[in-house]
């Protein structure tokens, strides 16, 4: 069967790191998926209080921002599909994969009860704009730790048993933003919807002009600025 293609609907856990993450990192795919009949869930773990725009979000207080964000968040979420979304907001930057955070992630895990487990490649260092963040590698280390061995094992932090939430294991695991794919989905029909929800992320991306120019500039490069085709790449791991 054709990655990404199911026989039934399943639900989709996507964690990442920051607001506009899901969108940018694989929107295409999301959206997709969610107008073939899947239930989509976002865990985001940070608000994005960092985030600052010199030229929309200067002024801003990192609360303001936090708040900015979510309502951005949401109304991205809106066109892709999403059917819930929730933040940890943990503070932007310092993200750390201990523990603490494994357990929180095992606990929405789950609480959340997925087939489908969406998050990012933990052994990207380096994106197409230079260094990749450090809160998108440590949340991708942290749910892929939590994933494995942790959230399918009753051993593991007992006191969520405690809380009624049983062991659960995703079917699969998808790693969005990877240097090393072994999944790619053709999204070129639903590329609009992404950039439809990226819009809605007005305090990231500035000009919007140059930001769809940027945009187009993705297109696979056996396309054509007048017939582009585009495409999100993943690392996929199957566990059933």
């Amino acid at each position: 069967m054709e990655p990404g293609v199911w026989e039934s609907p399943q639900h989709i856990l996507v964690i990442l790191a920051h607001p506009d993450d899901p969108e940018f990192f694989c929107g295409a795919t999301l959206a997709k998926w969610s107008r073939a009949g899947h239930r989509i869930t976002y865990c985001l773990l940070t608000c994005g209080d960092k985030g600052f725009n010199d030229s929309t979000t200067k002024d801003m207080t990192p609360s303001d921002l936090c708040a900015l964000r979510h309502d951005e968040q949401r109304a991205a979420a809106d066109v892709i599909g999403v059917q819930a979304l929730h933040f940890l907001d943990i503070e932007d930057g310092y993200i750390i994969p201990d523990l603490n955070l494994r357990r929180e992630v095992v606990r929405v895990i789950r609480r959340e009860r997925p087939h489908i487990l969406v998050t990012c490649d933990p052994q990207n260092l380096f994106a197409t704009y230079g260094l990749n963040h450090p809160d998108h590698r440590a949340a991708g280390q942290a749910v892929l730790d939590a994933v494995f061995p942790a959230a399918g094992n009753k051993a593991f932090f007992p006191e969520l048993l405690a809380e009624g939430l049983e062991p659960h294991m995703p079917k699969e695991v998808w790693c969005s933003l990877t240097s090393q794919p072994n999944t790619v989905i053709d999204v070129t029909a639903a590329w609009p919807i992404k950039m439809e929800a990226l819009l809605n992320h007005q305090s990231q991306i500035g000009d919007v002009d140059k930001f769809k120019e940027r945009m187009k500039s993705r297109r696979t490069e056996d396309s054509t600025d007048e017939n582009p085709r585009y495409e999100e790449k993943f690392r996929v791991v199957r566990y059933g």
